[in-house]
């Protein structure tokens, strides 16, 4: 029980760190980031979750139990998230009248979707754990680093739509939260067999493959469509690959 309490703790405070320091980061650039810049950022975390999933989580789910396990875990963890971005999409019902209400509720609707993802990296992290120390440390590391420009993405519309900078700040820090959930879950079901580890690998893989190619990739496309974003993309996969292989 220490050890699943221990993993839990860990995927907490990943997941607040990085919402939390891109918050503050947020309110330093404020509104001088230009489109091509959060563009790029948006491309590079995804590239790094990216990276994470093909290079380290995915291979060790096909190392643990083979093909058909992880492929129906991706399977449910892409369907899964499909019916989570829908929830979010009808929660489409915020007004502001001091700022930018589009952009308040583009804030307001990403930290939702946002605190969502959190769940199954979360259960990646806790899942991985129970796989081995270190495939936990790397999603550790790249998940709170990915969290980083995410936290940008959400306190930045927020804060330009009329939210205070406490607020907005206070919004990113609990759209972490349920990440820690998701390290428990993740770490008690890991100790149900070897089988069900990798289950939850793939599923954890098939969510953050989702949130990249479904959600991330496109709305920076929508921001600003241009080579700096594919460039920041790139490098964010090479440093997804560099972190893996570190660990």
């Amino acid at each position: 029980m220490e050890h699943i309490i221990k993993i839990t703790i860990v995927g907490l405070i990943s997941g607040i760190t990085g919402t939390g320091i891109g918050g503050l980061i947020a309110f330093f650039v404020d509104k001088r980031i230009s489109n091509r810049l959060l563009s790029s950022i948006l491309e590079f975390s995804a590239g790094l979750m990216t990276a994470v999933v093909c290079f380290e989580l995915v291979p060790e789910a096909f190392k643990v139990a083979g093909l058909n396990l992880t492929i129906i875990g991706m399977g449910l963890g892409i369907l899964i998230v499909i019916i989570l971005d829908d929830v979010v999409k009808r929660l489409d019902s915020v007004k502001n009248t001091k700022g930018n209400s589009s952009l308040l509720r583009a804030g307001i609707l990403v930290s939702v979707g946002l605190a969502l993802h959190n769940l199954p990296e979360g259960f990646a992290v806790g899942s991985g754990f129970e796989a081995s120390m270190k495939l936990g440390l790397t999603l550790t590391v790249i998940i709170a680093i990915h969290d980083v420009p995410e936290g940008i993405a959400m306190a930045l519309p927020m804060k330009i739509g009329g939210f205070s900078a406490k607020k907005a700040f206070l919004l990113t820090i609990l759209s972490g939260v349920p990440m820690g959930l998701g390290a428990f879950i993740g770490a008690v079901l890991g100790h149900v067999s070897q089988q069900f580890i990798a289950l939850c690998l793939g599923f954890a893989g098939g969510a953050m493959l989702y949130v990249v190619f479904g959600e991330l990739i496109p709305e920076s496309k929508r921001i600003y469509l241009g080579r700096m974003s594919s460039v920041g993309n790139i490098l964010g996969i090479v440093c997804g690959i560099i972190v893996t292989m570190l660990n």
